[in-house]
């Protein structure tokens, strides 16, 4: 439990800073569009960056989405892999309720889309865009203006994220695999099953994993499944338990080295070449009278508010799932508003799924919503996290001014 928890303290750690710098990327590439520097952003996201040997034509945007996310969605399966068998996750009752919260998190907002955007073109898929929460940015957030409430809110919202990713990444390769090539699908498992028994050998060496990692990316791009998904099932292979005498699982391991590379660069890389949105008066017009912008706001800052702290409140009250120690019921309301923070993954989505829709300009509305409602969600939730910071600073300096007995 020792070594569980100061992993956990360090991949907070890691993600926060990784967030704050996701924050001034996302922010650069706003300035940056909207600036008279403008033309020079959209040049630099549709510069094609092409390996004619493997005839892969991509602008440096679609390197970053499908490329440096892949290391992203590889750490996150090596966090899920960890958490489900030595982590929060393992234990079943401490489980449920960031299991619970993060099912009604995802559904709510879901259900909350589809209707209000019902019949909008895209909306068969981009019902999904405003299901995820993006842990790095809500994290930040949490760091930032939450220091003096309960450490179990950390562990309660990083817990939520991890099951929402999953979640997230099956969303993925359900809704945005069409045709599939059965030769390099299979080419695909043959790495993954090379990366199984890698590790069930205790082999170690770069140039055995590097290796079919890399095939493994190529062959899912080839195969007509979004290639980040590659990075999810290498992770869960990995091995997390340590074998008498080692030091470290291979899974903590690779985090150490990794998790630093996808916080600190290749997420707030994708932010730089997905947040340059436009943002002039027809953007905003839109997005409070167009049903799409309307459809994944109000699924966000609403639908992932009532289904994360609803749902949890019915669990509690239930006794499906225990409240976690020292959070009040205040608390968690504040971390389900931090939930609404979508980003990283809501992004990735609204490409994926609005990509084909007219003249573009549905990703670009779609990206404008995801961003501001982001943004007024990490606002709404840093002051009412302040405000409980207060109300806890208050109750143990009380305590402390009690004399003892």
């Amino acid at each position: 439990m020792t070594q569980v928890r100061s992993e956990l303290t360090r991949y907070l750690r890691t993600e926060t800073v990784g967030g704050t710098i996701l924050l001034i990327a996302a922010a650069t590439a706003l300035l940056w569009v909207n600036s008279p520097w403008g033309d020079s952003y959209l040049t630099m996201t549709e510069t094609v960056l092409p390996i004619e040997p493997l005839h892969l034509h991509l602008t440096l945007a679609d390197w970053t989405k499908d490329g440096l996310l892949a290391v992203f969605f590889f750490v996150a399966g090596l966090e899920l892999k960890r958490e489900l068998v030595v982590g929060e996750l393992a234990d079943p009752r401490r489980a449920a309720l960031p299991i619970i919260a993060a099912l009604g998190g995802m559904a709510t907002p879901a259900l909350i889309a589809i209707v209000v955007g019902f019949g909008v073109d895209g909306m068969d898929r981009g019902w999904a865009i405003p299901v995820a929460t993006d842990i790095a940015f809500a994290l930040a957030v949490l760091a930032m203006t939450g220091s003096r409430i309960p450490a179990s809110a950390r562990v309660f919202l990083l817990s939520l994220a991890v099951v929402d990713d999953l979640v997230a990444i099956v969303l993925i390769a359900v809704l945005f695999t069409s045709a599939v090539s059965v030769l390099w699908l299979l080419a695909a498992a043959a790495c993954f099953g090379g990366w199984a028994m890698a590790q069930h050998k205790r082999i170690s060496s770069p140039f055995v994993y590097v290796p079919l990692a890399l095939i493994a990316w190529y062959a899912l791009h080839e195969a007509g499944i979004h290639p980040t998904l590659a990075g999810v099932g290498l992770g869960l292979l990995t091995r997390v338990k340590p074998d008498m005498g080692e030091d470290e699982a291979p899974a903590t391991r690779l985090e150490h080295l990794i998790q630093p590379i996808s916080a600190g660069l290749c997420v707030p890389l994708f932010a730089l070449f997905a947040s340059g949105v436009p943002l002039d008066g027809k953007v905003f017009g839109q997005l409070f009278t167009d049903r799409l912008s309307l459809a994944i706001i109000l699924g966000l800052l609403l639908g992932k508010t009532i289904g994360i702290f609803g749902i949890s409140c019915l669990a509690i009250r239930l006794g499906i799932a225990k409240r976690p120690a020292d959070l009040g019921y205040r608390d968690m309301f504040a971390l389900s508003v931090l939930g609404a923070i979508g980003f990283t993954v809501s992004l990735l989505v609204a490409e994926l799924a609005l990509a084909d829709i007219g003249d573009g300009s549905a990703v670009e509305l779609a990206k404008a919503a995801v961003l501001v409602t982001s943004m007024t969600a990490s606002l709404a939730g840093s002051a009412l996290l302040l405000r409980r910071g207060r109300v806890h600073q208050a109750r143990r300096d009380a305590r402390a001014l009690q004399p003892e007995e």
